[in-house]
């Protein structure tokens, strides 16, 4: 009797299989997107690489950190979207099928995001301009547009050409920024600097990343010039640094070439301005024509 109930259980398992191969035959199967139909970007860098790179409705949220000028180079395109501040229970509710995030940000809600299944890749920061290219290309990845990533590396390739700056002479130009932070060589603000004919007087005088200078060093170092953050509204103790006489001493020295902005901060094509605006301030320091 056992054996019966068990060959029973069997055809009916059996039948149940056949009906649903003949449903899948008959309405075809489930649509599979080769694309994340539904993308949430929490991070500054990924937002401004997402907006180059995907499609039309693809993108659904960015940081609010887009719409901030002082840091984005992406304001107008970023009024386009859902502003996200980086919580685990705003993006959930947006429904993302994917989130992107920068590696050393809103950790807690990556951590949060991924114990709820919705599929999150990261992003490391830029630290040169080879970097650069790594980064479209692996948002091409991520959004399958591969056509669009490379058009966009392949003219990224070619305006960095007609910018690198081959030069006899190269003025010293240290960066110096809030709290004293300098950056050397091997970081992207420094690679800026050498693609458009400086020197990274901070590189020389020993600091290759970026860490605290004393206003000591940077004295002794005497740069042809300095370059300085554009301040935020209001007054910080770690922004006076910026305004001591010292700073001023270089920084005056050539006024256009005295800010990095928000071209400056991501590994975006939009190095390429920083690049050309740097480039012209330093022919104008040389004499040179172009």
């Amino acid at each position: 009797m056992w054996g019966s109930v068990q060959a029973s259980e069997h055809i009916k398992r059996a039948a149940a299989l056949a009906v649903l191969t003949g449903v899948a035959s008959l309405y075809g199967a489930l649509p599979v997107h080769p694309e994340p139909q539904r993308v949430v970007s929490m991070n500054l860098c990924t937002d401004q690489l997402a907006m180059l790179v995907a499609r039309e409705g693809q993108l659904h949220s960015v940081s609010y950190l887009a719409g901030d000028d002082r840091s984005s180079a992406m304001t107008a395109e970023a009024a386009q979207y859902d502003i996200n501040h980086g919580l685990a229970e705003e993006v959930y509710l947006m429904q993302p099928d994917l989130v992107i995030a920068g590696a050393y940000t809103t950790r807690a809600t990556v951590a949060m995001l991924r114990r709820l299944d919705i599929p999150v890749v990261t992003f490391e920061a830029a630290n040169s301009l080879e970097d650069v290219r790594a980064r479209i290309l692996q948002m091409d990845d991520v959004l399958k547009r591969e056509a669009v990533a490379q058009t966009l590396v392949s003219d990224f390739d070619i305006r960095l050409a007609e910018l690198h700056a081959q030069v006899q002479e190269r003025p010293r130009a240290i960066l110096y920024y809030a709290g004293g932070y300098t950056q050397g060589d091997q970081t992207l603000a420094g690679q800026i600097l050498l693609a458009a004919g400086f020197a990274n007087g901070a590189a020389e005088a020993g600091y290759s990343a970026g860490m605290k200078m004393p206003l000591e060093v940077l004295a002794m170092a005497a740069p042809d010039i300095v370059v300085t953050s554009r301040p935020y509204p209001g007054r910080s103790r770690a922004e006076e640094v910026t305004d001591h006489p010292v700073v001023r001493s270089f920084r005056d020295l050539q006024a256009s070439a005295t800010v990095s902005d928000h071209d400056w901060v991501c590994g975006t094509p939009y190095v390429l301005r920083a690049i050309d605006k740097l480039g012209a301030a330093r022919r104008a320091m040389t004499a040179e024509v172009e």
